[in-house]
């Protein structure tokens, strides 16, 4: 065996997007690439905002000394404060740019903290469905992954989140607005989470960290609301990027936020910037850098995924699917008309309609769709999702 048998688990585990990924080219092969509806990949299909574009042609023209040569590894300190300086307005809580870490994407940003923060045999809470990547990102410093149910809504189950706490317990990893299901955590709830982890910290003489992955935050509709994670708990810390907001994936730039406030923080910072160089990142990109210290406030016409969404979700409803639209991100978790939901997967696969089990997310009996897609790929599906609907209802009727 050439690799690993832990990669190799690994790769079993996170297979149903590549496997997706890779029946949508032969499907797309075989049938043409406008016969083919492929719902699997969060990749966002609206253009940058013109401003990305402009700054970055501006920022590429520029011509100075050392302009490509290394950096802080937290980044240059003229972008920290351009993002210390808006999220402090837009979160309600002071910081400085000694408080930002740049980041290759939400991602790195994620292995920075859990790197700087675990030691073996620590435990990280995280609600599921859930990324399953995160999984891995905690395995990679021998921490250990505690998954605990979510309510029907998918909203938090406090009860649930503080049965798993133990002495081990290090963090608790969320994610709002949310992948796969798109839900937003209100801010009632958020408050209820703080104030349980602060008093189970003080019980415990144990700090536990909250950690938000955030790169949806903009991403919200009906006037949802994604609450400051920073100003309602005291031991956060907000990992994020611009992949989503500014439909930037390719381009691997986000940030880390530490609350001021957090215990030990000066330490945690410097952690996580040596952490950022000692896993191979050294430092965010600095081309990105320069032009996101000129962007904030700045993204995408969230209204486009809104009307795609209502698109998707207004469809399937009147072919009879049982739909709660999102309130954020560009996901729909749509509940199976069967409880197999890798056979409601197969099904579609037949009509040319590609999307990904819930089961890969921990999420059995519903399918995760992303509906970040041109309009066409959406109407266009519709009799599939139909004909599937009604193949497999009539199937199990006769069971």
């Amino acid at each position: 065996m050439a690799i690993a048998k832990k990669i190799e688990s690994f790769m079993a585990q996170s297979s149903w997007i590549r496997r997706m990924f890779e029946d949508g080219l032969r499907l797309k092969k075989e049938y043409g690439e406008e016969n083919v509806f492929d719902f699997s990949l969060g990749n966002p299909n609206l253009n940058p905002p013109e401003k990305f574009r402009k700054l970055l042609r501006e920022v590429a023209a520029e011509e100075r000394e050392g302009i490509h040569g290394y950096m802080p590894n937290a980044g240059y300190p003229e972008t920290r404060e351009a993002i210390a300086s808006f999220l402090s307005a837009a979160q309600g809580v002071e910081l400085g740019a000694q408080h930002i870490i740049m980041a290759c994407g939400a991602g790195g940003a994620l292995n920075v903290v859990l790197k700087t923060l675990l030691d073996p045999g620590d435990e990280v809470i995280i609600p599921i469905p859930f990324f399953v990547e995160y999984r891995f990102y905690v395995d990679n410093y021998n921490g250990i992954s505690r998954l605990v149910p979510t309510k029907e809504d998918f909203s938090l189950d406090l009860s649930a989140i503080e049965s798993a706490i133990t002495d081990k317990t290090k963090a608790v990893l969320v994610n709002s607005p949310h992948n796969p299901t798109g839900k937003v955590y209100n801010k009632e709830s958020i408050d209820q989470l703080a104030a349980m982890l602060e008093r189970r910290g003080r019980e415990s003489g144990r700090e536990i960290y909250l950690i938000s992955d955030e790169p949806y935050r903009e991403i919200v509709y009906d006037g949802s609301v994604v609450p400051s994670l920073l100003k309602a708990y005291r031991n956060s810390i907000v990992a994020t990027s611009y992949s989503k907001s500014i439909s930037i994936p390719g381009e691997r730039i986000g940030f880390l936020a530490v609350n001021p406030a957090s215990a030990d923080c000066e330490n945690v910072i410097n952690g996580m910037s040596l952490c950022t160089r000692i896993l191979g990142f050294v430092n965010a990109p600095a081309v990105m850098q320069r032009v996101i210290a000129r962007l904030q406030g700045v993204q995408v016409d969230v209204n486009e995924y809104q009307r795609k969404r209502d698109l998707l979700c207004d469809g399937l409803s009147r072919i009879g699917y049982e739909v709660v639209k999102p309130e954020g991100a560009f996901y729909l978790f749509l509940k199976s008309p069967v409880a197999d939901d890798i056979a409601f997967v197969k099904a579609l696969q037949s009509k040319q309609i590609l999307t990904v089990p819930g089961s890969g997310f921990e999420g059995p009996g519903y399918i995760r769709i992303a509906y970040c897609v041109d309009d066409a790929v959406i109407i266009n599906s519709m009799r599939g999702f139909k004909e599937a609907y009604q193949e497999l209802t009539v199937r199990e009727e006769k069971r």
